[in-house]
C-alpha cells in the first residue's frame, strides 16, 4: 500500500496563522514546505468537515462539508472580497482558536465577502446546478433562520421535510442558501489548490472520516431512516465505547447508531457515496473507530453513561462488498484501535487495510505487547500517539513510578531488539528513543504528530476522550516550532530508517 516512508499529523487548525485558526491558504502552503523540507511524504488531518456542537471535528452538521473557519481570509483579500480594514480587523492574538469569536465573527465576514462575489460567474454557477451542496445550504439556512436550533426543535414540515414546506422556504430564502453554497465553493477551491501544490512538493494528504453522524446534523435530518430513531425524530440508541484504558465510565458519544437493515436494502448506498466523497478531497482515508463496523456499542438513549451498552453485530460482509465495488482499498487505513475481538481482526484480514499502532501503548511492561515496535508489521501504520493521546513529553512527565520503570525498561528493551540509535537516561532522551524506534520498526508508515516533532508538552495535546475541556479541538502550534531545527531532525530520521 504504502512505500516505506514517514509522515506528520497536524490538523489544519493547529496551523500558524493571524486570524485565529489556521486555514487553507498559505498557512497550509508552509506547512507542506515545512513537510518537503524534512523529507516526510505524508500530511495527515483530521476530518476537515465542518464542526459543530463541542467544536469536534468529528460531530459535524454535515459530513461532506468543508469547515468555513478553514477558508484562507488572505484569498479572499487577494480575490477582492474584503477590504484591507476587514482583513486587519479579523487578526487576533495567537492562542487556542475561540470557537465563540469565529461564530460570531467570522460568519459575517463571510457574508460581506458573498456580497461582493459574482454569482453569476461561470464557475460557481455550474457548482449550484450541479446540487451538490443545496440540501446542506437548506439545512443551515433553516437552521440558521431558527437561531441555531437542533432540527428536532424546528416547525414539523421542516423537521419532517415535507416538500412544499422546503421549497416554500427556499423561494423567500434563495439569498441565504446561495450564500450557504458559496460557502462551500470557496473552501473546495482553495482546498484544491492545496491539494495541488501537495503533488508538486510530493506530499500525499491523509485524511479522516469518522463512521458516525452527528445527530444534529443534515445526514440525520435528511436519512431519517437509517438511524435508530422514535417518532419524533429522536435516537432511541446512542453510540459509544464500554469502559476502557480513556474512562472508567466508557465514551457516551451521544451519536445516533445506524439501522444497518434500513442500510441494506438501499445497497449501503449513503456509506458508498459519503467514502468516495471523502476520497475525493484526500489522497488516502482513516476511517474512525473501524471496530464499530464489525460489531458497534450502543447504549440507551438518555443513558448517564456507556456502561450499559450492548454490541451490536452490523452485516460487514455486504457492507464491504458495497465500499469496495466502489472504493479502492489501497487507500484506506482501519483506526483498530480500542477494545479488539476476533472479528475485527479477521475484518482486517479480509480487506486487506492496514491497521494501526501506537508506541504511547507499547511500553507497559507486557513482553507480548502488539504494540512494541519489535512487534509491528508491515501493513501497518505506526504512530507514537494519536489526536486522543498525550503528548509524549507531557505522558513522561505525569507517569507514575512504576508505569516510568515499565517504560524506560521496554524502551531500553526495543533500541537493543532493533539496533537503534539511542538511549533512555532522561525524559528528553526517552522522546527521542521513542520517535526513533517509530522510525525504525517495519510498518510501512510512521506518522508522528507535530506535537512530538516538536517535543510539546500536554497544553498541546488536541484531545481528552470523555472530557470537555475547553481545550480540546482548540490547540494551535507557534510558527517558532516549524522551524529548520525540527525539519533537520526529521530528515536525519526518515534518512537514517529509510523513509
Amino acid at each position: 500500500m504504502f512505500k516505506r516512508s514517514s509522515g506528520v499529523l497536524a490538523h489544519v487548525t493547529s496551523l500558524p496563522s493571524p486570524h485565529g485558526v489556521g486555514t487553507m491558504g498559505k498557512t497550509a502552503c508552509d506547512f507542506i514546505d515545512f513537510l518537503a523540507d524534512a523529507h516526510q511524504t505524508y500530511w495527515q488531518v483530521l476530518p476537515l468537515s465542518q464542526t459543530g456542537f463541542g467544536n469536534s471535528p468529528y460531530q459535524s452538521p454535515a459530513a461532506g462539508s468543508l469547515n468555513p473557519y478553514f477558508i484562507s481570509l488572505d484569498e479572499l483579500y487577494a480575490e477582492g472580497l474584503l477590504t484591507r480594514e476587514e482583513l486587519l480587523s479579523a487578526q487576533v492574538p495567537f492562542g487556542y482558536v475561540d470557537y465563540g469569536r469565529l461564530y460570531r465573527e467570522r460568519y459575517p465576514l463571510l457574508k460581506k465577502a458573498f456580497s461582493r462575489f459574482c454569482k453569476s460567474s461561470p464557475a460557481f454557477a455550474r457548482f449550484v446546478k450541479k446540487g451538490e451542496f443545496y440540501d446542506y445550504a437548506l439545512f443551515m439556512a433553516i437552521k440558521e433562520a431558527h437561531g441555531g436550533a437542533s432540527f428536532d426543535c424546528w416547525e414539523k414540515p421542516l423537521k419532517y421535510r415535507e416538500p412544499s414546506a422546503l421549497r416554500d422556504f427556499a423561494k423567500t430564502h434563495g439569498e441565504e442558501l446561495l450564500f450557504w453554497q458559496f460557502v462551500q465553493y470557496e473552501a473546495a477551491r482553495q482546498w484544491r489548490a492545496v491539494k495541488a501544490y501537495a503533488r508538486e512538493k510530493n506530499i500525499k494528504i491523509v485524511g479522516d472520516m469518522p463512521i458516525y453522524a452527528a445527530y444534529d446534523s443534515l445526514d440525520v435530518w435528511k436519512n431519517p431512516e437509517l438511524f435508530k430513531l422514535d417518532g419524533e425524530l429522536r435516537p432511541t440508541a446512542v453510540a459509544g465505547v464500554p469502559p476502557d484504558y480513556f474512562s472508567e465510565e466508557g465514551q457516551l458519544w451521544g451519536n445516533p447508531v445506524f439501522d444497518y437493515a434500513a442500510h441494506e436494502r438501499d445497497g449501503f448506498a449513503w456509506w458508498t457515496a459519503r467514502t468516495a466523497g471523502a476520497l475525493r478531497n484526500y489522497d488516502y482515508l482513516r476511517i474512525d473507530h473501524f471496530r464499530g463496523l464489525d460489531r458497534y456499542y450502543e447504549i440507551p438513549a438518555g443513558s448517564p453513561n456507556a456502561k450499559n451498552g450492548r454490541w451490536v453485530d452490523v452485516p460487514h460482509e455486504k457492507l464491504f462488498a458495497a465500499l469496495l465495488g466502489k472504493v479502492n482499498k489501497a487507500r484506506v487505513i482501519a483506526e483498530d484501535l480500542g477494545i479488539l475481538d476476533d472479528g475485527v481482526y479477521e475484518l482486517l484480514e479480509e480487506t486487506g487495510f492496514p491497521g494501526m499502532c501506537v508506541l504511547s501503548f507499547a511500553f507497559n511492561g507486557e513482553k507480548d505487547n502488539k504494540y512494541l515496535p519489535e512487534h509491528i508489521e508491515k501493513n501497518s501504520v505506526c504512530y507514537t500517539g494519536t489526536h486522543d493521546n498525550d503528548t509524549l513529553v507531557s505522558l513522561l512527565k505525569n507517569m507514575s513510578a512504576w508505569d516510568k520503570n515499565n517504560f524506560v525498561a521496554g524502551v531500553k528493551n526495543s533500541l537493543k531488539e532493533m539496533n537503534a540509535g539511542g538511549n533512555a537516561d532522561t525524559d528528553e532522551a526517552l522522546c527521542d528513543a521513542v520517535i526513533a524506534l517509530g522510525f525504525a520498526c517495519k510498518a510501512q508508515l510512521f506518522v508522528l504528530p507535530m506535537q512530538d516533532a516538536a517535543r510539546l508538552g500536554g497544553e498541546y495535546r488536541m484531545n481528552e476522550p470523555s472530557t470537555d475541556k475547553a481545550q480540546n479541538w482548540s490547540v494551535r502550534i507557534e510558527e517558532k516550532y516549524f522551524a529548520e531545527r525540527t525539519a533537520e531532525d526529521l530528515r536525519s530520521l526518515a534518512e537514517a530508517y529509510g523513509r
